[in-house]
């Protein structure tokens, strides 16, 4: 696995979060290279203040700041501590932190962007950056080229301005947008709907996975959770919207919940719709957090989980495992992780070698999921 990025006669160590010693991917990509070539052969004047949106590890924000300043804004806690670690690494200037959902500085003078998965999230940027930017200040994104769909340029042309697109370069390409469209549309942050046949009211954030609809998987899920009065404490890891919890906070009104995600939108809208549909007065934590990292809990009574199987637009099953260790180490004696997940990811297996086979039991199952009970 190549950790070195090696271009214009620099050369920067860069290294995926959490650093893994099996690693195979790197952290970063063509992407990342065509927008340092195009930008180095621009010749930008130096001490810029650059935008940069969506850095996964912070490729862009290490290579930038040597002679810029620079502002790195991304939704995930993952991308923000793995950037902080390439930029102690290589002893890189300081730079300035910030999330997708907080305001975007009007002094900007350029912008460069990792193009998110979600169109809710490019959507909610976009929106932004025409609400805070000169129509002079270029914008520049990237992503691989069959990405990058008409749909996607109708998204800049509509909620940001005049937009091409450059040739294909190692299968990616950029998008060349300015903050010029007439009559600009205002963007919600906001997403509300109801869970059909729950009292239930979710909001979501731009980012928040399934954010238009319940998953199935959570549907499922939900129908399943217990109602137990020895239940004190339980943690919602990859909470999400926090569905989960607000359905166990329902069954179980006296227990202590705890919402854990990578996603800042996923923590702030977990948080409230907690508030929404159980009341101020419950007792609940909401954290941006790796998994479980720093966490020194044994009072854990129960942690549901509906692990991801993707980091960034990599697909990957280390963090699902991550979860299970972490979840393993944090729960009581007697403490249950119940877990949900598609029935060819395996995870029986997973739980197996953690838990010990006899502690591992099939919750409810049904073609495509299944939910499992494993006990420390």
């Amino acid at each position: 696995m190549k950790t070195e990025l090696a271009l214009h006669e620099r050369t920067l160590s860069l290294f995926r979060y959490p650093k893994r010693s099996n690693e195979t991917l790197q952290a970063w990509d063509a992407g990342d290279e065509y927008l340092i070539n195009h930008i180095e052969e621009m010749g930008l004047e130096p001490n810029q203040h650059i935008l940069i949106l969506n850095d996964n590890f912070g490729a862009l924000s290490c290579w930038f700041s040597a002679n810029h300043r620079i502002t790195m804004m991304s939704d995930s806690f993952i991308s923000h501590t793995g950037t902080r670690e390439n930029l102690a690494l290589n002893q890189c200037n300081q730079v300035s932190f910030a999330t997708t959902i907080e305001p975007i500085a009007n002094d900007v003078d350029l912008v460069l962007m990792q193009l998110p998965k979600s169109n809710r999230h490019l959507t909610w940027q976009l929106g932004q950056l025409r609400s805070a930017l000169a129509p002079s200040v270029p914008v520049i994104a990237v992503n691989k080229a069959k990405e990058i769909h008409s749909s996607t340029l109708k998204l800049f042309e509509k909620f940001l301005g005049e937009t091409k697109t450059s040739l294909a370069w190692k299968k990616h390409r950029l998008v060349f947008s300015q903050a010029n469209v007439a009559n600009p549309q205002s963007v919600s942050p906001n997403t509300r709907w109801n869970v059909d046949g729950e009292n239930i009211e979710l909001n979501n954030l731009p980012n928040v996975y399934s954010g238009e609809s319940l998953d199935l998987g959570a549907r499922f899920m939900i129908q399943h959770l217990p109602t137990n009065p020895n239940l004190k404490h339980v943690l919602d890891l990859g909470c999400g919207n926090g569905v989960l919890s607000v359905k166990m906070g329902q069954l179980n009104p006296s227990i202590k919940l705890t919402c854990v995600d990578e996603s800042f939108m996923a923590v702030e809208s977990a948080r409230q719709n907690l508030i929404q549909n159980l009341g101020d007065n419950r007792e609940i934590e909401c954290i941006a957090n790796n998994c479980l990292d720093g966490l020194e809990r044994n009072d854990l009574d129960m942690i549901m989980c509906n692990p991801p199987f993707h980091q960034q637009q990599a697909i990957t099953d280390h963090i699902a495992w991550q979860m299970f260790c972490d979840a393993k180490q944090i729960l009581r004696v007697g403490g249950q992780l119940l877990v949900i997940g598609n029935r060819h990811l395996g995870y029986d297996g997973k739980l197996a070698r953690l838990f010990g086979k006899s502690n591992v039991k099939v919750v409810a199952a049904n073609k495509k999921f299944v939910i499992l009970q494993a006990t420390k």
